[in-house]
């Protein structure tokens, strides 16, 4: 074999190499290489699926776990900026050389054997981070699903506690057109006889059946658990406990009590292994992070960083932004992924954009500025209402986000979403601080 790659840069660069598809789905070949590694947790394990929230869900897990005083791992994809974000030990990305040993190892055994098994970049990745996690004596590890659920390489694991969180229509090439065959992908991480927390409120008959038929233990939200709120503060009730008098979680949305119920029942759910006071649910919630969702940067203009990027998360942000109050200009730096849907995506959040600032990405798989701009006008000259709304084009999303700045009051807000590439690209630097070069007049 050819020397070993021996920074980070250049084993993502080797992953990238293995397969000769992005995404190919089946447990056949990951799961081979990890007999071959002889993966195990000494630990409970929390996956989490679905379409939206389940970053916001993993956080709140982790953040609550770790008020309680336990150590926790957390597998995580994408990442906004650098690929460490993608594991998280006590809610720091590791170090990337703290990496490097696991790659080695899912490399050697990929190639023991004789015919080395074909990796794709994703599976390769996560074994190497899941191998990483099993020796880090942790209290409890958080898993996020990938793509789907039955057939995502995380799978490979036998979770103690499944969450399900939304479920809509997004990847329907590899996962189903509609909300039912997509569900049956997402119900794949149940075991029998064990926990499964849906939190979606109105979750695909698919989900339950495969639940009853499995003989798992069904937390469904609005029977099992719920929430009740004011303007001041807000409630949790599951199977014979209850929380009251929470202040709301410091992730802000409209989604997000829905998102924090569901931790708390997987908690719950675990009660017996990984068993939290009422002060580390107050404490967690309270001081949870994760950047990029609905992640609002004060300044002058404010500054927006939302990760949506389908028709389900678009609205979600679009109800967000219009909770906020009145700003005289809206502008918005978007770039998104070919795949996605992009009419029901800009129309739903058009009325609020006064703006557009489309930008190219740093990945084949997105659209180019230019193509989002003529879908934008073919979407916009079909409406009726016919407002000027102007447009423009840009090479990345740093020089999107200086262009909205250089046309902003200090009064305005800027949104950048459609993508982790588009987040992840104004983050590069850290986060921005805005001042608005010039004053309205």
């Amino acid at each position: 074999m050819s020397s070993l790659p021996t920074t980070l840069a250049e084993w993502l660069a080797h992953c990238e190499q293995q397969h000769p598809k992005n995404i190919a789905l089946g447990l056949e070949r990951v799961g081979e290489v990890a007999r071959r590694l002889g993966l195990r947790f000494d630990c409970p394990v929390i996956t989490v699926a679905g379409t939206n929230g389940k970053g916001s869900t993993c956080a709140m897990i982790e953040a609550v776990a770790r008020a309680a005083g336990y150590r926790t791992g957390v597998y995580s994809s994408p990442h906004l900026v650098r690929f460490e974000e993608r594991c998280r030990i006590d809610a720091q990305p590791v170090a990337a050389d703290a990496l490097l040993p696991h790659f080695e190892a899912v490399e050697q055994a990929r190639v023991q054997g004789g015919e080395p098994v074909a990796l794709t970049y994703f599976e390769f990745t996560t074994l190497a981070i899941l191998r990483l996690l099993c020796g880090e004596r942790l209290d409890v590890a958080i898993l996020e699903v990938g793509l789907g659920g039955r057939l995502d390489a995380t799978n490979v694991v036998d979770a103690d506690c499944a969450v399900i969180t939304s479920v809509d229509v997004d990847h329907v090439e590899y996962l189903g057109p509609d909300r039912e065959s997509i569900g049956r992908e997402k119900a794949g991480i149940m075991r029998a006889g064990r926990p499964v927390v849906v939190s979606d409120p109105v979750p695909p008959e698919s989900v339950l059946a495969h639940a009853e038929a499995l003989g798992a233990d069904l937390w469904r939200f609005g029977q099992d658990f719920n929430f009740s709120g004011d303007k001041q503060q807000w409630a949790w009730a599951g199977r014979g406990r209850r929380y009251a008098g929470l202040a709301y979680p410091s992730l802000r949305g409209v989604n997000q009590l829905i998102n924090a119920a569901g931790a708390l029942a997987a908690l719950e759910a675990l009660r017996g292994r990984l068993p939290v006071t009422a002060q580390a649910v107050r404490l967690g919630l309270a001081h949870v992070e994760l950047p990029g969702r609905f992640q609002i940067v004060p300044g002058q203009p404010a500054l927006v960083l939302d990760v949506a990027h389908n028709p389900h998360s678009v609205a979600a942000l679009t109800a967000n932004l219009d909770a906020m109050g009145f700003f005289p200009t809206t502008h918005a730096v978007f770039g998104a992924m070919a795949d996605k849907e992009l009419g029901p995506m800009l129309a739903r959040i058009a009325p609020l954009i006064d703006r557009w600032y489309f930008t190219d990405l740093p990945t084949e798989r997105a659209l180019r500025a230019a193509e989002l701009q003529q879908k934008w006008n073919a979407l916009h000259m079909a409406g009726a209402a016919q407002r000027r709304v102007p447009t423009s084009v840009h090479t990345g999303p740093a020089e999107a986000l200086r262009a909205a700045l250089a046309a902003a009051d200090p009064a305005d807000r800027i949104v950048v979403f459609g993508s982790f590439h588009t987040v992840g690209g104004v983050l590069e630097q850290g986060v921005p601080r805005l001042a608005a070069k010039h004053l309205g007049g």
